[in-house]
C-alpha cells in the first residue's frame, strides 16, 4: 500500500490515526521513526519561517541606526567614525550641533556605508553573533575580521558593529581520493594533498573549514602551529583528510537538533591566533633629509629619530632583534607612492610616521592593507583613526583629551569652588572651559565668573572659606600669565588661611621658568600628556645619553622630539617583542616607565583604531615640591 507523507496543512493526528487503523502501513520502529521525521520537518520549517521573517527585517535597510554617545566623543569624531557628514546627523537629531552627551542615543544615516555593501547594526536585546550570521548570510570571521575590537565580553546590547559586504559563494575544487588501494604500489604519495600561503587574518578553524579537514589533523600536519600559531605568508601543509566523516567542501551540513554555537566558543573559533615576531620589521617615515626652507621641521624630525635609535640600541642589548627601515618622506607635496612600492614594505610589522597630514591617509589605507600597524606620532587632528583599525594615534583628539581632563578633575578636587577667569583675550580655551563648566554642574560643584579686569580686592569676595577655590583662565598664552599672576599672588598672601589654586593648561611648561615662583606660591596645576623634568632620574640618564651619543642637546621645545622618539619606539617594540602579534590584546599589561610620554590606548570603537587616553596632572606645592601625577 502506497502512503505518502503528510503535506504542510494536513493533519498529523489524522495521520497517525491512519497508521493505528491500519498496522500493515508501518511497524512501531517505521512509525517512531516517521513521527521524528515530521518533528524535524516541522522544526526545521519553523526556524526558516523564523529566521526569513528576520533576515527579511534586517534587510529592509532602514535609513539609519542608533549609536549610544561615549565618553569624550564628539559630533567630529561621530560622523568621522561611520563617513557621514555632520550636518546629516544633526538633520536626524536636532539641537546636537549644540551639545550632545555620553549615554545620549544618536540616529545615524546609513548612506555611507551602503555605498560599500556595508551596514551598521547596533546589537539588540537576545541577539548573537551567531543570530547575525544567520540574519546577515556572512560568516562569523567575517564579521570579526570587519571588527576587531568586538569580543564575546563586549558583545551587548547598544554596540554598534560593522556588518561587512555579504559573501559571495565560491567554488571550491575537491580533492580527488582513489577509493581503493591500487593493488600494486606505484610512486609514494606525499601526506599533503595542497600547500597553502596563509593570508592575513586566516586561523586554524577557517582553514579546516576551507579544506574540509578537522583542526586536530591540520595541526598533526604542522606540528610547529602549536607554539607559533600562523604567520602570514608562510605556506603549510594541507593533508588528507583521515576520516571518511572529515568537513567536505560544499558538502551540505545535515540538520542537527544540537545548540547553536555560543559567542565565546565563535570568537575563540574566528579570532586571529597570536604569534611570536623573531625579528621585528619597523619602518619610520619621516622628513629627515636637509632642507635650508624646512631647518626647523628637518631638526625635529632628526631629534626624534636620535630618540628613536636610542630606544632601538636599549632594545637590541636585552636580546631584541629589529630591522629598521628610515626613508625620507619629503615635503607634504611629495607622493609616498614610490616607498610604499618597495617590496620590503609590505612585510613590516610596524611603521612610525608620517609627519604632513597629506601623507596620513595613503599611509594608513596601505597599513590596514596589509594588516601593519602604523603609528602617527605627531598630529591629533586627522580622522583616520576612526575608521582604520591598523592606526595608533599618540597625540589624543581633543574631545576625548578634555574628558579624561574633567574626569581626574572632579575626582581631584570634589568639593572645589571654580572662579573662571575671562581674560578678553580672545577666550582661546572657550571649547574646554565650555566643557568644563557643563562637567561641574553635573556633578554639583560651584563655578563663578571673573571678567574685565580684576583686582586682588574683587576676586577675594568670590572666595568661599570652606571650598578649595580655583582660578582657571579661559587662555593659556605666557600673556595671560604675566597679566593674572602677580594679581592672584597678592590675593594668596592677603588670604593665607583660604584653599587657592591656579589651573592651567600644556603649553604652561612652556612659561614655567619665567614664572616658577609664582607657579609655587599659588599651588599650581596643569593638564598634559606629556611632561618630564631634570629633577627626575629617567629624564636625567636619557638627556646625559643623548648627550654621549650626539654631542648635542635637544631641542627647547614642549614635547622633547628626542624624548618622544625614545618612548615610542620603545613602547611598541617592546610590546611586540613581548607579546607579538597579540599586542592589541595585551596593551593594558604593558609595565614600561616612559622618560616623557603617557601611554593609555582605546579602540575608538569596534572596526576603528587607537587613541592614546593618558593624562597627567603636574602640581607646584607650596612647599616647593614638582609632583606628576598618574591617575592610573
Amino acid at each position: 500500500m502506497l502512503f505518502s507523507f503528510p503535506r504542510n496543512g494536513e493533519n498529523l493526528s489524522h495521520y497517525l490515526y491512519l497508521c493505528r487503523c491500519n498496522p500493515e502501513i508501518l511497524s512501531k520502529k517505521q512509525m517512531k521513526e516517521t513521527l521524528m521525521d515530521f518533528i524535524r520537518h516541522i522544526f526545521l520549517l519553523l526556524t526558516l519561517t523564523f529566521f526569513t521573517s528576520v533576515s527579511l527585517s534586517a534587510q529592509e535597510n532602514p535609513s539609519y541606526f542608533l549609536h549610544t554617545v561615549e565618553k569624550g566623543q564628539s559630533l567630529y569624531s561621530i560622523s568621522s567614525m561611520y563617513g557621514v557628514d555632520q550636518a546629516e546627523i544633526v538633520r536626524l537629531n536636532p539641537g546636537s550641533q549644540e551639545k550632545i552627551y555620553a549615554g545620549q542615543a544618536l540616529r545615524i544615516p546609513q548612506a555611507a556605508a551602503q555605498q560599500k555593501g556595508e551596514i551598521f547594526h547596533t546589537i539588540q536585546a537576545g541577539e548573537t553573533l551567531y543570530k547575525l550570521t544567520t540574519v546577515y548570510k556572512v560568516s562569523a570571521k567575517a564579521i570579526c575580521d570587519a571588527n576587531p575590537g568586538l569580543s564575546a565580553e563586549n558583545f551587548r546590547i547598544g554596540q554598534v558593529i560593522l556588518i561587512p559586504q555579504a559573501e559571495e559563494p565560491e567554488a571550491t575544487a575537491q580533492a580527488v581520493v582513489p577509493a581503493t588501494r591500487p593493488s600494486t604500489q606505484g610512486a609514494v604519495q606525499s601526506r599533503c594533498r595542497d600547500m597553502h600561503k596563509v593570508k592575513r587574518k586566516e586561523t586554524i578553524f577557517s582553514l579546516s573549514r576551507e579544506y574540509g579537514i578537522t583542526q586536530e589533523e591540520l595541526i598533526a600536519a604542522n606540528p610547529e602551529l602549536r607554539t607559533e600559531g600562523l604567520k602570514k605568508g608562510k605556506f603549510i601543509c594541507i593533508p588528507y583528510p583521515a576520516t571518511p566523516t572529515a568537513l567536505t567542501p560544499g558538502k551540505p551540513i545535515e540538520p542537527s537538533f544540537t545548540s547553536p554555537p555560543s559567542d565565546r566558543q565563535l570568537f575563540l573559533e574566528n579570532k586571529e591566533q597570536a604569534h611570536s615576531i623573531s625579528t621585528i620589521k619597523a619602518g619610520l617615515i619621516l622628513p629627515l633629509l636637509p632642507d635650508v626652507n624646512r631647518r626647523n621641521e628637518v631638526n625635529r624630525m632628526l631629534e626624534y629619530y636620535e630618540g628613536f635609535l636610542l630606544a632601538v640600541d636599549s632594545l637590541k642589548r636585552t636580546g631584541v632583534s629589529i630591522d629598521l627601515y628610515v626613508y625620507d618622506s619629503g615635503t607634504e607635496n611629495t607622493s609616498l607612492a614610490p616607498i610604499l612600492a618597495k617590496e620590503e614594505m609590505k612585510s613590516m610589522d610596524i611603521i612610525f610616521g608620517p609627519l604632513h597630514q597629506n601623507h596620513i591617509k595613503p599611509l594608513a589605507e596601505f597599513a590596514k592593507e596589509h594588516d601593519i600597524r602604523l603609528v602617527i606620532p605627531f598630529t591629533s587632528g586627522d580622522n583616520e583613526v576612526f575608521s582604520n583599525p591598523s592606526v595608533y594615534q599618540i597625540n589624543t583628539p581633543q574631545s576625548y583629551l578634555y574628558s579624561e581632563v574633567y574626569e581626574h578633575f572632579v575626582r581631584l578636587f570634589p568639593r572645589a569652588h571654580v572662579i573662571i577667569l575671562e581674560t578678553g583675550d580672545g577666550a582661546e580655551k572657550a571649547e574646554f572651559i565650555a566643557g568644563l563648566k557643563q562637567e561641574l554642574t553635573n556633578r554639583g560643584i560651584t563655578v563663578q565668573t571673573a571678567s574685565g579686569t580684576p583686582t586682588a580686592a574683587s576676586l577675594k569676595n568670590l572666595l568661599q572659606p570652606d571650598k578649595e577655590n580655583i582660578f582657571i583662565p579661559d587662555n593659556g598664552s605666557d600673556v595671560t600669565l604675566i597679566k593674572y599672576l602677580p594679581v592672584l599672588t597678592l590675593v594668596v598672601r592677603e588670604n593665607p588661611s583660604a584653599a587657592i589654586h591656579l589651573f592651567g593648561y600644556p603649553e604652561w611648561q612652556t612659561y614655567t621658568k619665567d614664572h616658577l615662583e609664582g607657579f609655587f606660591e599659588l599651588d599650581t596645576y596643569f593638564y598634559s600628556s606629556f611632561y618630564t623634568n631634570n629633577l627626575l632620574p629617567g629624564a636625567v640618564n636619557f638627556t646625559n645619553k643623548f648627550h654621549q651619543w650626539y654631542g648635542k642637546e635637544m631641542g627647547n621645545n614642549y614635547p622633547k622630539y628626542g624624548m618622544l622618539g625614545y618612548d615610542t619606539a620603545f613602547f611598541f617594540l617592546k610590546g611586540l617583542s613581548q607579546y607579538g602579534s597579540g599586542l592589541e590584546n595585551n596593551l593594558s599589561r604593558m609595565n614600561i616607565n616612559p622618560v616623557q610620554t603617557g601611554f593609555k590606548f582605546d579602540r575608538v570603537n569596534n572596526w576603528g583604531g587607537f587613541i592614546n587616553r593618558k593624562v597627567f596632572f603636574v602640581r607646584f606645592t607650596k612647599n616647593y615640591e614638582l609632583i606628576k601625577l598618574d591617575f592610573e
